[in-house]
């Protein structure tokens, strides 16, 4: 009979949605004070595939990817997202929101965002929040599926995902030789 091994660490991602590099800045040393250091930041994206988002957040909008240097648990999404909404929270203006952070993490074989939203989808984890799976590696790549975002589905980070994919696997590879710990509390 198999009994349940404890998973691999994983490599936390949030994928800022922002209008402008101050709001980015801001939003990124939050995310730094509470998850420690960023050792991958992908480039600014044109987020040009709905504008659900404008009347909050303005136009134009860009998004960026920003993987952190730690691994955790994969348990900890539930708080990652509950986290990066007080963030949004206390950096509102106005009553409005000056970034949309969407927390996640990726695996070598998958890559997940965390959601306040029911969808046929989505797992039910705790306190409110549900699992999205939005990609899977395959062919040398994460593969999105019908329901992933669409500036995910259309391959604009499918570059930036696989070179979080590398740093992660690296990162195993040490942590496996017992040169990489794991911190011994959720938050730095």
């Amino acid at each position: 009979m198999a009994h349940p091994e404890s998973p691999l660490p994983v490599k936390y991602l949030v994928a800022v949605l922002f209008r402008t590099a101050e709001q980015l800045d801001t939003a990124r040393k939050e995310l730094v004070a509470h998850w420690g250091n960023i050792d991958f930041e992908g480039r600014d994206h044109l987020f040009d595939v709905t504008d659900y988002y404008a009347a909050e957040l303005g136009a134009p909008l860009y998004r960026r990817l920003l993987a952190f240097e730690r691994l955790y648990p994969p348990t900890l999404i539930v708080d990652m997202k509950l986290e990066c909404n007080t963030i949004e929270d206390a950096l509102a203006s106005d009553g409005k929101r000056t970034v949309n952070l969407d927390a996640g993490y990726l695996d070598h074989n998958k890559y997940l965002l965390a959601s306040a939203k029911e969808a046929g989808q989505k797992v039910y984890l705790d306190k409110g929040i549900y699992a999205d799976l939005s990609g899977r590696y395959k062919a040398g790549k994460y593969q999105p599926f019908e329901w992933s975002f669409p500036d995910f589905r259309d391959g604009r980070y499918d570059e930036e995902l696989l070179s979080i994919r590398r740093l992660y696997l690296q990162q195993v590879k040490e942590w496996r030789a017992g040169r990489f710990p794991l911190p011994l509390t959720p938050l730095p």
